[in-house]
């Protein structure tokens, strides 16, 4: 089979090509040039290029660099920026998946004649029957399953996952063994396209914040801010204010600009409104009660999907708008959707 590698330089998507050269396909890796701007949190450098492409040498496969950066700015980064402009929290690791590993390289593949695709996701691919589903990695401290919700059938028939069956201990053994200089990488854990800790300043170069207030949850003015997009549900930290109690963010209007504050209980939810959905192998069918993970690496809670909501069992704190609201069965993923 001919399998085209999506490479990042690290060393999952290493270990995955070798994994598939191992067991005889014919591999090429590949590396996306997405983001040309300033980048410390590995993923979009020049150095993790050079990465893959020492890799892909030392495996004896070719390697190429597709230019997507202009795809990445229209559908990562600007409706990133918009979001966070409007009050939302988005995942842009999500929306990369969604348009450019699973759209644009999808479609280059397509064109190019390979068979499938392979990432280096810790996740898994299982056929029942007709039919593929998709499960949680082996390793559950490194599961990924929750950023790809968003692939269909048709994205998952074509899909290779090599690492899904590995631990993470299990990937570098494996790279050490090969000699991989990846094999002791650092992993990527920030927003590729920001410095760490330069976030607010990376939005405030794109958009024109607009100050305004930090309120109690009863109204009352507590102090000024800079913008909203300083700010998330359920932020704790740099809120600006003292009042000798935790508080944390409660709501986030773009339209006022205002930022409403409050004690842990006043977060809580007994529900999370939808939109936006997408299911693996068919919606599920309203009354259905399903584990529900809100966070990459968050603790699963049980919930009972409506039509334009999940309801939880036990009242939950609430999810920011933008965030991946995912659905499972045992560690099945049935599908998923973005906080209202």
């Amino acid at each position: 089979m001919r399998v085209l590698v999506a490479m990042s330089g690290g060393v999952d998507s290493s270990v995955a090509a070798a994994v598939l050269r191992d067991a005889g396909h014919d591999v090429t890796g590949v590396t996306l040039k997405l983001w040309g701007g300033p980048s410390d949190s590995g993923c979009c450098s020049v150095s993790d290029v050079e990465d893959a492409r020492r890799v892909a040498a030392q495996l004896g496969v070719p390697h190429y660099v597709f230019n997507f950066s202009d795809d990445f700015e229209s559908t990562v980064v600007a409706p990133y920026v918009q979001a966070y402009a409007g009050g939302r929290t988005p995942n842009p690791c999500v929306e990369c998946n969604r348009s450019i590993k699973f759209g644009r390289l999808l479609e280059r593949a397509d064109e190019l004649g390979f068979d499938a695709v392979a990432t280096g996701h810790h996740a898994r691919v299982r056929v029942s029957g007709s039919r593929h589903l998709l499960e949680r990695g082996l390793d559950p401290g490194k599961d990924q399953s929750y950023v790809l919700y968003m692939l269909s059938q048709a994205h998952l028939g074509r899909l290779l996952l090599p690492i899904g069956e590995m631990t993470k201990a299990d990937v570098r053994r494996r790279a050490v063994d090969l000699g991989l200089r990846t094999a002791t990488k650092a992993e990527s854990m920030d927003v590729c396209f920001i410095r760490a800790g330069q976030r607010v300043d990376f939005l405030d170069e794109r958009t024109a914040p607009r100050p305004g207030w930090v309120v109690d949850a009863d109204g009352r003015r507590v102090t000024r801010h800079e913008g909203v997009a300083a700010f998330t549900i359920g932020q704790r930290r740099g809120l600006g204010v003292a009042l000798g109690e935790r508080r944390y963010v409660v709501d986030v209007d773009a339209t006022t600009s205002t930022v409403t504050i409050g004690e842990r209980d006043q977060l809580l939810r007994d529900h999370a409104d939808l939109r936006d959905p997408c299911f693996v192998d068919g919606p599920v069918p309203p009354g259905t009660e399903v584990d529900v993970q809100t966070r990459a690496h968050g603790d699963v809670v049980r919930g009972v999907v409506e039509a334009e909501r999940v309801r939880f069992v036990v009242p939950q704190p609430r999810v920011a708008p933008g965030q991946v609201v995912a659905f499972y069965e045992g560690t099945r993923l049935l599908g998923g959707a973005l906080a209202a």
